[in-house]
């Protein structure tokens, strides 16, 4: 069996996001097994800043980014919201989901 490692933050959205992820490959791989593994970014840790002072976006992503690099995992999940306009090499945006429904609404 084949094993993919996702690497993702540790806030209850991303985890949600990640879970999401790996349940729509299961689906289209049959026998891929899909394992999350969270951590913990710059950007979740520095809380007394505002993101720009600190290094902007990318502070979600570098720690991931790490993972990856260092072998500990295969791909990465974001909010496209944390993403920068250019991704450092050689790291590339290979898929998004389809957008749920823009009309939907909690009011």
């Amino acid at each position: 069996m084949t094993t993919l490692r996702i690497a993702t933050r540790k806030s209850p959205l991303a985890l949600w996001q990640s879970e999401h992820v790996a349940a729509a490959l299961r689906q289209h791989h049959p026998g891929l097994e899909v394992v999350l593994v969270p951590m913990s970014t710059r950007g979740d840790e520095v809380l007394d800043r505002s993101l720009a002072a600190i290094g902007g976006k990318g502070l979600f992503l570098k720690e991931l980014e790490l993972a990856m690099l260092r072998g500990e995992a295969d791909c990465a999940v974001h909010s496209l919201k944390d993403v920068p306009m250019e991704l450092d090499a050689p790291f590339v945006l290979p898929a998004i989901l389809e957008r749920g429904d823009p009309a939907d609404a909690l009011v």
